[in-house]
C-alpha cells in the first residue's frame, strides 16, 4: 500500500494545506469544551450573564473557524484523492498498452479492467479517508487526551479502558477479514470475466441452447461472491455496534465517576463536562480510525493488485532510438529463427529462414497449429524469437525504436478489430495525418467504398464498439483499408481474406498490385487460391519449414503442400494442377 503513495508526490503542497487545515480544525474544536467549562464555572455558577454572552460569542467564532477548516480539509482531500486515482488509472492504462502479448498472458482482460476501475476506486476511497482521518484522528486523540488529563486527572483511567476495548475489537475483526479480501477481489474478477465472456459469445450460447448451463456457471460464482460478501459485511458491521457500546459505556462511566466527585466539590461540574467531551473526542477519533482500518485490508489487497500490473517488466526491451540506418527499399529476412512460448519445452517454430524483397509476396500455409500466425507475430515483436534473427529493411528488429518499427508495418489481423467512432476515424487509425483523399483511396482498394456509400453519413457513419453494426466481411475490408492508408513498408495479412467471397477477394488483389510494388507482402492463408500466385510460399508443418518455393514447384516436390492442395480441389482440378507442375 505504501508504495503507491508515490502518486501523492505531485500534490505535496495540497497535502501540506490539508495538514494546516486539519491542525486548525483540531485546535479550534478542542477549545470548545474548555470554553464551555469556563462558562459553567465562571458564568452559570456565578450567575454572570455578561460573561456568558462574552464567552459564548468567542465560542461561536471558534466553532465557525473549526467548520471553515473542516470544509477546507474536505475540499483538499477530495481533490487530492481524485487526482491520485486519475494518475494511477492513466499509468495502468499506459502500462497495459505498452505490454506485449507475452507480458499479459497471466492476467485476463476482466482482471485488468477491474484493476483499472474497482481496485483504483477502493484505493482512492482509502487514500481520501487516510488524508482526512489519519491526520485528523491522531491529532484529536493526542491533544484531547492531554487536555482531558489536565482537566480531570482523577478520571483519566476511563480513557485507557475505552481505548483498550476499541483496539482489541479492531484487531479481532481485522484478523477475520484480512485473508478474505484477496478471495473477494478474485471472485469479482471471475464475475466480470463470465459476464464479458457471455456477452461476447451470446450468439454461440443461444445457437447451442446453453443458456441454462451458462446461467448455472454464473450463478455458482455469483452465489459464492454473495456468501463471502455477506460474511465480510456481518463481521465489519460488528465494528459499529461494538464501538457504540464502548462509547456509551465510557460516557456512562464518566457520568457515574463525575457525579460521585461532584458530591464532594460542586465546582467540579465544569471540569466534568469538559472531560466528558474530551473523552467523546478520543472515542470518536478511535471510531474513525477503526473505520479506516476496516477499509484498509481491502484497499491494501487492491493496491497490491495495482502494483502487480505497474511493476510488470516487459520481456521485450526497445531501444530509445533506432540503431543503424534502415535501407530505403523494403525487405524482410528470417535467419534460423526458433520460438517457444515461455515455460514450454517444445518449439512452436524451428529453424525458419526466408527472404523477401520489395515488390515480392511471401505466403505461409500449413495445418492448424503449424505456427503460421505465431511466425508473423514475431515481426512486430508481439513475441520475441527464442533464437535467430529477424531483419526489416536490413536491420535487426531488436535495434529498432518501437515507433520506427511499427510505422513500417501494416498489420491486418485474422479477426477484424474496429473501434467505436466513424468509418473515417477507423481507416485513419494508423495514419492520423491522412487526407480524405487517402482515406477514400484506401477504401476503394480494399473494396469497401461501395458499402460505405450506402451507410448513413458515408465516411462519417458511426461504427459501434468492436464493429458490431457491420458484417464480418465489411469489418475485414475496413481493417484492410486501415493498413493500406498507413502506407507501410511491409503488409502482413493474417488470414485476412477468409471473410471475403471469391469475387471480392480477386478484385482486392488486382487493386492491391499497383500499391505493393515497393512493399513486402506477407500472407497467412488457409485457401490455396489465395496464395497460389505468391512469389514465395513457405509450407509449415508442426513449426518446421517443410517446403519453400512457388505454387507449381511445391506441388511437384512438397508432399505436405500437395496434400493441402488436394484437400481443397476436386480430383479433376487437382489432376490439372499436377499436369501443369510436371510440364
Amino acid at each position: 500500500m505504501f508504495r503507491i503513495f508515490r502518486y501523492l508526490k505531485p500534490y505535496w503542497w495540497q497535502v501540506a494545506l490539508l495538514l494546516v487545515a486539519t491542525g486548525g480544525q483540531v485546535f479550534a474544536t478542542l477549545q470548545i469544551p474548555a470554553l464551555m467549562a469556563d462558562i459553567i464555572n465562571n458564568g452559570i455558577v456565578k450567575e454572570d450573564v455578561g460573561y456568558i454572552w462574552q464567552q459564548g460569542a468567542i465560542m461561536l467564532g471558534v466553532a465557525v473557524l473549526a467548520a471553515g477548516c473542516a470544509l477546507m480539509s474536505s475540499y483538499f482531500s477530495a481533490r487530492v484523492g481524485a487526482n491520485f486515482s486519475r494518475d494511477i488509472r492513466a499509468d495502468i492504462y499506459q502500462k497495459v498498452l505498452s505490454l506485449n502479448l507475452a507480458d499479459t498472458k497471466e492476467y485476463s482482460t476482466a482482471s485488468l479492467i477491474n484493476r483499472t476501475t474497482d481496485d483504483v476506486n477502493q484505493v482512492q476511497q482509502a487514500i481520501m479517508m487516510m488524508l482526512s482521518v489519519m491526520l485528523l484522528s491522531p491529532m484529536f486523540c493526542i491533544f484531547a487526551l492531554v487536555m482531558a488529563i489536565q482537566t480531570a486527572p482523577d478520571m483519566s483511567w476511563i480513557i485507557a479502558v475505552g481505548i483498550a476495548a476499541i483496539v482489541l475489537s479492531a484487531t479481532l475483526i481485522l484478523g477475520f477479514t484480512m485473508p478474505k479480501f484477496k478471495i473477494f477481489q478474485k471472485l469479482i474478477d471471475k464475475v466480470t470475466l463470465l459476464t464479458r465472456e457471455n456477452l461476447t459469445g451470446l450468439r454461440v450460447i443461444r445457437a447451442f441452447d446453453n443458456e441454462k448451463l451458462e446461467k448455472n456457471k454464473f450463478s455458482k460464482t455469483n452465489d459464492e461472491l454473495t456468501r463471502l460478501n455477506v460474511f465480510l459485511d456481518k463481521i465489519l458491521k460488528l465494528m459499529g455496534p461494538l464501538v457504540n457500546i464502548i462509547f456509551n459505556g465510557t460516557t456512562l462511566l464518566c457520568s457515574w465517576v463525575g457525579i460521585s466527585l461532584l458530591t464532594k466539590d460542586f465546582a467540579y461540574l465544569g471540569d466534568m463536562s469538559a472531560f466528558a467531551q474530551y473523552v467523546s473526542f478520543v472515542m470518536m477519533s478511535f471510531l474513525m480510525m477503526s473505520m479506516l482500518f476496516v477499509m484498509l485490508p481491502r484497499a491494501n489487497v487492491c493496491a497490491g493488485r495495482i502494483n502487480e500490473v505497474l511493476n510488470i517488466k516487459s520481456k521485450i526491451c526497445w531501444p530509445a532510438e533506432t540503431k543503424g540506418v534502415p535501407a530505403k527499399m523494403a525487405s524482410i529476412e528470417f535467419r534460423d529463427v526458433d520460438f517457444r512460448y515461455p515455460g514450454a519445452e517444445e518449439k512452436v517454430l524451428d529453424n525458419i529462414s526466408f527472404t523477401a524483397q520489395a515488390g515480392e509476396s511471401v505466403a505461409f500455409i500449413g495445418s492448424t497449429g503449424s505456427g503460421k500466425s505465431t511466425l508473423i507475430n514475431l515481426v512486430p515483436r508481439f513475441y520475441e524469437a527464442t533464437s535467430g534473427e529477424i531483419l526489416v529493411n536490413g536491420i535487426n528488429i531488436k535495434n529498432y525504436n518501437k515507433d520506427d518499427l511499427m510505422k513500417r508495418i501494416g498489420l491486418v489481423p485474422q479477426k477484424g478489430v474496429l473501434f467505436a467512432g466513424t468509418v473515417k476515424a477507423n481507416i485513419k487509425f494508423g495514419a492520423p495525418n491522412a487526407t480524405d483523399a487517402d482515406v477514400k483511396q484506401a477504401a476503394q482498394i480494399a473494396q469497401a467504398a461501395d458499402f460505405i456509400k450506402k451507410l448513413p453519413g458515408e465516411y462519417n457513419a458511426h461504427i459501434a464498439q468492436g464493429g458490431a453494426n457491420v458484417s464480418g466481411g465489411q469489418k475485414q475490408r475496413l481493417s484492410i483499408a486501415r493498413a493500406i492508408c498507413k502506407n507501410p513498408d511491409i503488409f502482413i495479412f493474417d488470414d485476412s481474406f477468409s471473410a471475403l467471397d471469391m469475387k471480392t477477394d480477386a478484385k482486392l488483389r488486382v487493386a492491391l498490385k499497383p500499391i505493393i510494388t515497393d512493399t513486402v507482402v506477407m500472407i497467412v492463408a488457409q485457401r490455396v487460391s489465395t496464395i497460389k500466385n505468391a512469389d514465395q510460399i513457405v509450407v509449415l508443418d508442426n513449426g518446421k519449414m517443410v517446403g519453400k518455393g512457388k505454387h507449381l514447384e511445391l506441388l511437384k516436390k512438397c508432399e505436405v503442400y500437395r496434400a493441402i492442395v488436394k484437400s481443397q480441389l476436386s480430383d479433376k482440378e487437382f489432376a490439372k494442377e499436377m499436369r501443369l507442375a510436371d510440364a
